[in-house]
């Protein structure tokens, strides 16, 4: 509903426009709904966060919570000038970004005026109404709202979706020598690491040592997309599925480590994900992300890019696979992996360059050791 079709006083229209309030959110009190200049005043104040829009992304790009945070602007509204002394503090924008992420996974009570809509709402519903409901079997359906880190996936999802064009290469990977280089190092690994190695293990060390020589896909593009920002290591980020959503933990410079030194590191995010105690240092700064979904079976998928990452290498089941070999029909493990990438930086020969690096790579695994 537009705010000129709204039922308010003068009085609570002069206080909105004053505190920064959309009267499309207030429940009036009034008569009909009637908006009265007691509602402005009492608007879901001790939740709603009254941030400039500069100061909200430069807040959101390095994960921190404002609850609580009343800023230099006029009524309390937090500013540009805020934010940056905020987060200019280490300490207490580590305290900040802890309760950034403690907020993603705590569900958020409703509102006082979703509460009241709510309870209008059902106030409304006429006996023909519950009558016609009654007819269908209870428990068919089940509605409930999502979680927080469900919305912050979805933001960001949808930000990543709709902000970047990107193509997809799909291409099959031989996983003979990988899964026989495996069958060798697993007794090995475990005695020096107490950690069992897992074919994730050698595609990740393979995509890191390949993305050293491909700069373009190991990249970031800032948000306005006038800068590109080439590291010269790899964080690398390794989707984690869990009943919550989604996390991304990060390998921070994996390409510093030995293959031990890797699966180590990588077993001890990944529990700490599933355990819920991963920090909040430890989900960010990623510059390439794998998701495998190859453990469920699934032939063949693309992901979505983990924003501002320049690329995404989605992993599927390996299958045995009726193939030409050596000029004879052979059965052989293959596996299928896809690349998706951000069209404003990498077009689709610098994704198949460093697509046929990693398959060879993936098929001669010798190489990440020599």
């Amino acid at each position: 509903m537009e705010e000129t079709k709204l039922r308010a006083t003068p009085a609570a229209r002069a206080l909105a426009r004053r505190l920064g309030v959309d009267l499309s959110n207030v429940i009036g009190t009034g008569y009909k709904g009637r908006i009265h200049r007691d509602d402005v005043a009492g608007f879901n104040f001790e939740d709603k966060i009254h941030i400039s829009p500069l100061a909200k992304r430069i807040a959101e790009d390095n994960q921190i919570s404002l609850k609580g945070i009343r800023g230099s602007g006029r009524n309390g509204k937090i500013m540009k000038d805020d934010v940056i002394k905020l987060i200019s503090d280490p300490e207490l924008k580590a305290r900040l970004t802890s309760d950034y992420f403690a907020e993603l996974s705590t569900p958020k009570a409703p509102s006082q005026a979703t509460a009241k809509m709510q309870n209008t709402t059902q106030q409304a519903v006429t006996p023909s109404t519950s009558a016609a409901t009654q007819s269908q079997p209870a428990g068919e359906t089940e509605i409930v709202a999502l979680s927080q880190m469900r919305k912050i996936i979805s933001k960001r999802m949808t930000e990543s979706f709709y902000s970047a064009p990107t193509f997809t290469q799909t291409w099959e990977v031989d996983m003979t020598e990988m899964l026989a280089l495996r069958a060798k190092l697993l007794d090995p690994i475990r005695e020096k690491t107490g950690k069992k190695l897992t074919v994730t293990d050698l595609i990740s060390m393979s995509v890191v040592r390949t993305l050293l020589k491909h700069k373009y896909i190991n990249a970031s593009l800032n948000k306005e997309a006038t800068e590109i920002t080439f590291h010269n290591y790899v964080n690398l980020g390794i989707a984690v599925g869990m009943d919550e959503g989604l996390l991304v933990p990060v390998v921070k410079n994996a390409d510093k480590m030995s293959l031990s030194e890797f699966v180590v590191a990588i077993k001890d995010l990944t529990e700490r994900t599933f355990s819920k105690k991963l920090l909040p240092d430890e989900q960010s700064g990623s510059t390439f992300t794998i998701s495998n979904l190859g453990m469920y079976g699934v032939d063949n998928f693309t992901a979505i890019i983990n924003m501002p990452n320049a690329a995404i290498l989605s992993v599927a089941a390996t299958k045995d696979t009726l193939v030409a070999y050596n000029g004879e029909p052979k059965i052989r493990p293959i596996m299928k992996m896809s690349l998706t990438c951000d069209h404003r930086i990498i077009d689709g020969l610098t994704g198949a360059k460093f697509m046929a690096d990693l398959k060879a790579s993936m098929e001669n695994p010798l190489s990440l050791f020599i």
